[in-house]
């Protein structure tokens, strides 16, 4: 099985006065594999719930990109097996940052990706939450 990513793009293009480098695309096609559906993931460790120290949207995301690798390594695939995020930010000004280190972690890969702006997440130290889903072949 292959991830059939349509109408591939950089938000580098799209979004000129951004500065941002994601590798995104309008829609991803799989067939068969394991879908993997991931709760929101936040800024906290996967092993005692323990939320990074870190004010920093672009820390906090690192953290959240690294609890999603963990989790789709731990299911069997690999990043590239990404097909969609989700992301929920406190603050529209910490988009850039947000989606600056996001774009770290899915070079290449082509997810395709919706962003909301919310009043809070369920801790008040959280600044982002990424609802991820992956599809890991057979």
């Amino acid at each position: 099985m292959t991830h059939t990513r349509i109408r591939k793009f950089n938000t580098g293009d799209t979004y000129p006065e951004q500065n941002l480098d994601n590798d995104l695309c309008q829609a991803v096609a799989t067939r068969g594999g394991t879908t993997l559906w991931m709760r929101g993931q936040c800024p906290q460790n996967l092993d005692d719930a323990k939320s990074v120290e870190s004010h920093d949207p672009a820390e906090q995301t690192h953290k959240v990109m690294q609890n999603i690798r963990q989790l789709i390594e731990e299911a069997g695939g690999r990043m590239e097996h990404l097909v969609k995020v989700v992301v929920y930010i406190t603050d529209v000004r910490h988009r850039e940052a947000v989606y600056r280190a996001m774009g770290e972690h899915i070079k290449g890969v082509h997810p395709v990706s919706t962003g909301l702006v919310v009043q809070a997440l369920a801790r008040p130290e959280w600044l982002v939450e990424i609802d991820a889903t992956a599809v890991i072949p057979d």
